[in-house]
């Protein structure tokens, strides 16, 4: 049976293109000149055995707008995996839902570049969400260009979500992939591309980390219940565990921290895949997320109340908020909203600052993970309006670009490709952001299909 994210909406595409992407509705903002980037999975050859979404080749495609109009680019990411099979003609490596030789000299999990991007110090980063190797390409051809090795200091692999500090320029990652101490790392790189530290933090065992936050001066990280089981990965085996009666833990380290003087705090337990923002206030910090109450489905098999299913996991996140007091070392959370959102972005100009202001594509009500708009969350009091795809329209995770001199968190554009389930076609969406219940400003249709995909970023104009 040919998986569900091989077919429709999430079909790899084989061509690679650089070509005129059309004006078809509304005027692109003249203020409005940077690239929108999108990264996903999108496997080159047949996968061997049974594909799960998050296992296909890293291809990135992006939209440039110019003083000349727009132009849609798409280029695989050419990551040393993708090298070795392009040279073999088929695919080596086994997906997430298949076994594993553990004695083979090939890592077991292909390193894709698929998830994430990051623009940090005049670079465009992808990376991988088990932690990998970064990648550079280039703007506005998205060629790869090789890893990033941050001059040759970077020992660590990198997870997907770093964070780039809007007053600084540094860049702010960690690294998950070792089955053994230390499990997580934390790095801080400058503004000019050079690794400062990376700090080892002393966490139990090995976890399914996804993201971090930061503010001005302190890095959350996230230990949750969710594990490897590690004697099923010696046996060859992948399988992940939540633990509904372990506590989840907010970790809050300060950024020029050079050892481990994490302060931790305990909640109930859950699972974050992505953060929304956090920041300082007063003694407190206040972090916002999707949160996930329990991450694994009750049954293997699919029901017909089930939604956003990717195989052995489950999205049904809501919006939460957490304050951690560092002077008493308690923590306190409220739910703020019930709908399902994920993929959230803030305007990043306020990350790690207080903003009030979140936009998170809202969960449809399908069986695969699918977007059916946008929501405009007030995060002060939870309550949110929203801009609606229309039928069998789908989209991506935006970003949020800022207009030039704006003073509100809200004003600007919201950008982001959307799909067309019955026309088979895709575009590029320019949404005011101020105003998100209205019709498009722009709508730009792009010369070629594209999959439905992961994380997105914003090139801004200097950058292309």
């Amino acid at each position: 049976m040919v998986s569900e994210y091989l077919q429709g909406l999430y079909e790899p595409v084989t061509d690679e293109h650089d070509a005129p992407a059309t004006v078809v509705a509304g005027e692109i903002p003249t203020e409005l000149r940077g690239m929108y980037v999108r990264n996903g999975p999108n496997p080159r050859f047949a996968p061997v055995g049974h594909y799960h979404w998050f296992d296909g080749d890293g291809m990135v495609h992006g939209v440039a707008l110019t003083d000349t109009g727009a132009r849609y680019v798409n280029r695989y990411v050419k990551s040393a995996a993708f090298a070795e099979e392009t040279k073999a003609g088929a695919s080596l490596w086994r997906g997430l839902m298949e076994p594993f030789d553990p004695t083979s000299l090939r890592t077991p999990d292909k390193d894709t570049a698929n998830t994430d991007l990051v623009w940090w110090s005049g670079r465009l980063l992808t990376s991988w969400y088990l932690g990998g190797t970064p990648i550079h390409v280039s703007t506005p051809g998205l060629e790869t260009l090789g890893p990033e090795t941050m001059g040759g200091a970077l020992t660590s692999n990198m997870g997907a979500h770093s964070k780039v500090d809007p007053r600084t320029g540094e860049l702010v990652f960690y690294d998950f992939s070792r089955l053994e101490p230390p499990f997580l790392q934390v790095g801080v790189a400058n503004a000019h591309g050079q690794l400062e530290r990376l700090v080892p933090i002393d966490i139990s065992g090995p976890r399914f980390f996804h993201d971090i936050a930061i503010t001005e001066h302190y890095t959350i990280l996230l230990d949750l219940p969710m594990v490897w089981d590690v004697d099923k990965l010696r046996a060859g085996k992948r399988r992940i565990r939540f633990d509904p009666e372990s506590p989840a833990r907010f970790g809050v380290l300060a950024r020029n921290a050079t050892t481990d003087k994490t302060q931790w705090f305990e909640v109930p337990a859950c699972y974050i895949y992505h953060t929304i923002n956090a920041y300082e206030e007063g003694s407190e910090i206040v972090l916002h997320a999707c949160r996930v109450d329990n991450p694994l489905p009750k049954s293997r098999e699919p029901t017909p109340d089930t939604r956003a299913r990717l195989e052995f996991l489950e999205l049904y996140p809501v919006l939460w908020e957490w304050r951690l007091d560092r002077s008493t070392g308690q923590a306190r959370e409220r739910q703020l909203d019930d709908a399902a959102s994920e993929f959230p972005r803030i305007n990043d100009d306020r990350l790690g600052v207080r903003t009030r202001h979140s936009y998170n594509p809202r969960v449809a009500n399908e069986p695969t993970l699918l977007f059916d708009g946008i929501i405009k969350y007030d995060l002060t009091s939870g309550s949110g309006r929203a801009h609606d795809f229309g039928p069998d329209r789908f989209g991506d995770e935006p970003v949020f670009v800022p207009r030039p001199g704006a003073t509100e968190d809200d004003d600007g554009w919201l950008v982001t490709f959307v799909h067309d389930r019955r026309e088979g076609t895709s575009e590029l969406l320019v949404i005011d952001a101020r105003n998100i219940e209205a019709e498009p400003v722009a709508r730009i249709r792009v010369p070629a299909r594209v999959p439905i995909g992961f994380h997105a970023a914003w090139v801004p104009r200097e950058g292309i």
